[in-house]
């Protein structure tokens, strides 16, 4: 073995060594809560062992019941679900759209759109929420999914009109000869093309809708509408000594991104790379 070989393995070596302890490292918080949902409220703090003896699985069943979890985590399913399609639908055909319509203003239009992503958020949070109230919209489920659809908007429309821009013309011409219509084409052949663009813009906007907060204590109050986050600050709030439920409702908010991830990556990774190299 030459020296050049042996030292592209050293450094290999090393690298993946570093990046081993780096994911172990961002691991072990989840399976710290984990490890702490199985223990009791008298031994979570006494008890410091990562594999717990007398693992108590019926904190989860507490949890999803007595501490309304089940209830936060329905509501935060339909919540992403809904908001999930309405910005892959709307952004898609906007997408497309400027991609092959030819219309008066388009760069115009589609630089307005893009310039939205540079507002914070919560920089809108007072007009929006005078805007909900005037609509009374506020403390109902439409007044918090439509907010997060348009969040998603020009995001998607950015992702997917580059993606659009680089499917072949002559798909869809052979498809306008066949008696194809516009939308014919964009639902039958555009649309399905652009799978790893459409999965890119579901995880992110997945871990938007799961993860978010603050909109969420802005608008709802009823209880019945919360989404998981929302419900997690409630609970923390009334029951602040239960922290093996409360690690429980952590481990139930955090396994379903996860495993939406772990799902999606070989198509993410596609979307992501798509384009990167052409021929």
């Amino acid at each position: 073995m030459n020296y050049e070989k042996m030292k592209r393995l050293t450094i290999s070596f090393f690298i993946h060594l570093f990046l081993i302890l780096v994911s172990l490292s961002c691991l072990f918080p989840l399976w710290w809560a984990f490890a702490s949902s199985l223990k009791t409220q008298e031994t979570v703090f006494n008890d410091l062992s990562l594999f717990p003896k007398n693992p108590h699985w019926e904190n989860y069943f507490y949890a999803w019941t007595k501490a309304d979890f089940g209830l936060y985590f329905l509501n935060s399913l339909f919540y992403t679900a809904v908001v999930v399609v309405g910005v892959i639908l709307f952004s898609s055909m906007a997408a497309y759209a400027f991609s092959r319509l030819r219309f008066r203003g388009k760069n115009f239009l589609f630089l307005v759109i893009i310039s939205t992503m540079m507002i914070p958020i919560p920089g809108s949070f007072i007009a929006l929420y005078a805007l909900l109230t005037k609509l009374r919209l506020v403390d109902t489920q439409l007044g918090y999914i439509l907010p997060q659809i348009n969040g998603g908007l020009a995001l998607g429309i950015f992702l997917l009109k580059t993606f659009f821009d680089d499917l072949p013309k002559e798909l869809e011409d052979s498809a306008r000869i066949d008696g194809c219509g516009r939308f014919r084409v964009y639902w039958h052949i555009a649309l399905p093309l652009a799978r790893p663009a459409i999965a890119v813009l579901a995880i992110f906007n997945i871990l938007a809708v799961w993860n978010e907060f603050f909109l969420s204590n802005l608008i709802l109050s009823d209880k019945k509408l919360m989404p998981l986050q929302r419900g997690l600050m409630v609970f923390q709030g009334a029951h602040i000594t239960q922290y093996p439920l409360l690690m429980a409702g952590i481990v139930i908010t955090v396994l379903p991104v996860l495993a939406v991830y772990l799902l999606l990556q070989k198509h993410i990774i596609k979307g992501i790379t798509a384009g990167a190299v052409k021929g």
